[in-house]
């Protein structure tokens, strides 16, 4: 019996074929065992520290900031090790698998980072690992493909849909109910049938209690603002979560408005409706039929057509505010901000920048704005260049 909150307000629960009911049951008793264990949480923060790179760096943006016209800080998750945020949430949940006496890990991946840390993550505790990657996405993310066979995973294409990260959910999961017994799903955002919400934003909420901390320290206060990309929603409600009861604190998510919210989008908490998909009930880009969506964002770690249950409930409780950025504000948000701070994020990060650029001038000076920059742009110099070529001629 589920002991854990599975429900947001009408969003979350768990509706997935009976033969996972069991397995979901003894992962929630795990983790809720774990979360109290004083060893398994002193190793977990150990490797946060020694082998992530935690905490990660508060940044404030000088430049940036006399372009929006507000005080602008940047929370490094570029910095982390792997690249983005993803790392957080696999050394968790590999060690909960190991917790667990399952030696071996599979997973999903989209943009190809979650991938990456979760390869690294199995690397460094010994346990086996592959990755499923939908053949669209290996082919954008080709140079990450290369790091997590490196770090001794197999990567898996999955050609079947629009060969994306839905796909390679639906084929992780198949896997999944072959091999429950001796295999540990480790699931990359906060999406799927409960516990998984709750578990990867317990493992991602170390990004907003370190941004907590290091702004009331700098400020000495909590943000008016606070910025986050959304695709699934890992990293927003990993920064969003020290701040939600702070109503002075306004939380903004950002999604794919891809070629356009009239066109071909990602923009689920924007513009989507109730349903099921990836066992959880929450937003859902689909027809009048209840069928799936094609979807598209420039950022691959973005294109999905639902939400984590969480952060539904949240727009919909009026708690966060959905917005989007189309793929062209992406690439000049990325432009800018590697030509003003030296910095270059991730696609999906840059739908955040791109935030602040299209409302600058509507902030006040003294306003303070985080924005969590979840990735580092390494991954997608290829697509950003091939991008501003087309731009240029």
């Amino acid at each position: 019996m589920f002991r854990l909150k599975r429900y947001y307000g009408s969003f979350g629960g768990v509706y997935i074929p009976e033969l996972f009911i069991p397995i979901l049951e003894e992962l929630e008793s795990a983790f809720i065992r774990a979360k109290r264990d004083s060893e398994f949480l002193k190793r977990y923060r150990k490797l946060l520290k020694e082998y992530a790179g935690r905490p990660t760096p508060l940044t404030y943006a000088p430049r940036l900031s006399k372009i929006i016209g507000a005080k602008i800080y940047l929370k490094r998750e570029d910095l982390a090790h792997t690249g983005a945020h993803k790392i957080n949430n696999t050394i968790g949940q590999a060690l909960l698998a190991e917790y667990m006496g399952k030696r071996r890990i599979i997973a999903e991946t989209g943009a190809g980072q979650h991938g990456v840390a979760t390869a690294t993550a199995a690397a460094h505790i010994g346990l086996e690992c592959e990755i499923f990657m939908g053949s669209e996405d290996v082919k954008r993310q080709r140079l990450n493909v290369l790091r997590m066979e490196l770090l001794g995973a197999k990567v898996v294409p999955v050609n079947k849909g629009s060969g994306t990260l839905k796909d390679a959910i639906n084929e992780a999961l198949r896997e999944w109910a072959e091999n429950v017994t001796t295999t540990y799903y480790l699931l990359g955002s906060v999406v799927g049938p409960h516990p998984y919400p709750a578990i990867v934003k317990f493992f991602q909420s170390v990004i907003g209690s370190e941004t907590k901390k290091q702004i009331r320290k700098i400020e000495g206060r909590d943000p008016d603002y606070v910025i986050a990309c959304v695709g699934g929603g890992s990293n927003a409600m990993g920064i969003f979560s020290a701040f939600i009861r702070n109503r002075n604190t306004r939380l903004i998510g950002v999604e794919a408005a891809g070629r356009g919210l009239d066109s071909l989008h990602s923009a689920t908490l924007n513009l989507g409706t109730p349903g099921y998909l990836h066992g959880t009930r929450s937003l859902l880009l689909q027809d009048k039929n209840g069928q799936v969506k094609k979807v598209h964002s420039i950022a691959p770690g973005l294109d999905y057509p639902g939400v984590g249950p969480e952060l539904a409930h949240l727009v919909y409780s009026g708690r966060v505010k959905a917005s989007s950025a189309t793929d062209t504000e992406v690439i000049e948000a990325v432009k800018v901000l590697a030509e003003s701070e030296g910095i270059i994020p991730a696609l999906e990060s840059a739908h955040a920048v791109a935030y602040l650029l299209k409302h600058r001038g509507e902030f006040r000076q003294e306003d303070i704005v985080v924005v969590n920059i979840s990735g580092r742009g390494d991954k997608d110099m290829e697509t950003i260049m091939e991008a501003l070529h087309e731009k240029q001629s």
